[in-house]
C-alpha cells in the first residue's frame, strides 16, 4: 500500500540510506549533490532503489534518477508520485 510521503521525509530517508552505505554521518551527505558524485557503486544504488520502492509501496520509473539527479530533486519527485499513488488508491 502506497503511503503519502512528503519531500522532507523522502529526503531524510535517502540521506540516511546513502550515509549508511557510505559509512558517513547523514550531515555529510549534501542533498544538492549529484548522485553520480556520491561514492556509491551501482550495486549499492540498486539496493537503495529496491529498498526505497519497498518503503514507498510503489515503483519509481527507471528514468527517475536521470531526470532527478540529486537527493533534493528525487525527494520532490517522490512526494509528487506518492500523492498520485495515494490519491488513486
Amino acid at each position: 500500500m502506497a503511503k503519502n510521503i512528503s519531500a522532507e521525509e523522502a529526503q531524510k530517508w535517502l540521506i540516511e540510506e546513502i550515509a549508511q552505505r557510505l559509512s558517513v554521518a547523514p550531515a555529510d551527505v549534501p542533498p544538492d549533490q549529484y548522485f553520480d558524485e556520491l561514492d556509491l557503486d551501482s550495486t549499492q544504488a540498486l539496493i537503495i532503489a529496491g529498498e526505497m520502492e519497498t518503503w514507498l509501496g510503489f515503483e519509481l520509473g527507471t528514468t527517475a534518477l536521470w531526470y532527478h539527479p540529486t537527493i533534493e530533486a528525487l525527494a520532490a519527485h517522490i512526494a509528487e508520485e506518492s500523492q498520485k499513488h495515494t490519491a488513486a488508491a
